[in-house]
């Protein structure tokens, strides 16, 4: 993957696309985590969300190489 992409005449990072990818993968696993009440389960669901999207673009930052 390049590390700069260019979106019409702007250079954007690389992991602006992980970052985005990164993002709708958190909204699907949200809900259904919602959908299960699975959120019931943890101590303080936006710390535990904040927690799961780290690991996840984590998990594809090291995809990258």
């Amino acid at each position: 993957m390049p590390r700069e992409i260019v979106l019409g005449d702007a250079l954007v990072p690389g992991l602006l696309i992980l970052f985005v990818l990164a993002i709708a993968v958190i909204w699907l696993l949200d809900a259904i985590a919602g959908r299960f009440s699975l959120y019931r389960f943890v101590w303080h669901p936006p710390l535990f969300r904040l927690a799961v999207f780290v690991c996840v673009f984590g998990a594809f930052a090291l995809l990258l190489n």
